[in-house]
C-alpha cells in the first residue's frame, strides 16, 4: 500500500535568524544527507507556505509504501537540530491513501451476499 505522508511545520525564530547561507548549508550538509538515506523508499518533496498560511510556513510531501522507513526518517529529523534545536516544529502530522475510499474489498465481503 502506498502513503501519502503531509508533514506541517512552522519555522522557528532560530532558523529565521540565520543568515540564509547559513540556512543553504545546513540544508546540503544536514538535511539533504538525511533525504538521501531514504531516497530508495521515500520520495520526498518540500514546499513553502509562509506567503499563504498563517500558522504553517512549509510542508513536506513523503510518499512510501515503507511506513517503517517513514519512522526512521522522521527519527533523523527529530535528533538533527531541523526538530532538536528546533529549527521547525511539527505541528500536524497527516497520513493518506489516495483513493482508500473505495476500499479493497468487494461489498459481498461485507453483506454476506452473492
Amino acid at each position: 500500500m502506498k502513503y501519502t505522508i503531509l508533514i506541517l511545520v512552522n519555522a522557528t525564530g532560530q532558523w529565521l535568524t540565520l543568515p540564509r547561507a547559513e540556512r543553504d548549508a545546513f540544508v546540503e550538509n544536514e538535511l539533504r544527507p538525511i533525504f538521501k538515506k531514504f531516497k530508495t523508499t521515500c520520495n520526498i518533496r518540500l514546499y513553502d507556505a509562509d506567503f499563504t498560511h498563517a500558522h504553517i510556513s512549509d510542508f513536506l510531501i513523503v510518499e512510501t509504501d515503507n511506513l517503517e522507513d517513514h519512522a526512521y526518517l522522521m527519527g533523523y529529523l527529530r535528533e538533527s537540530k531541523t526538530f532538536a534545536i528546533p529549527y521547525f516544529e511539527v505541528k500536524e502530522l497527516v497520513v493518506g491513501v489516495a483513493n482508500n475510499f473505495r476500499g479493497s474489498l468487494a461489498i459481498e465481503d461485507v453483506t454476506g451476499v452473492n
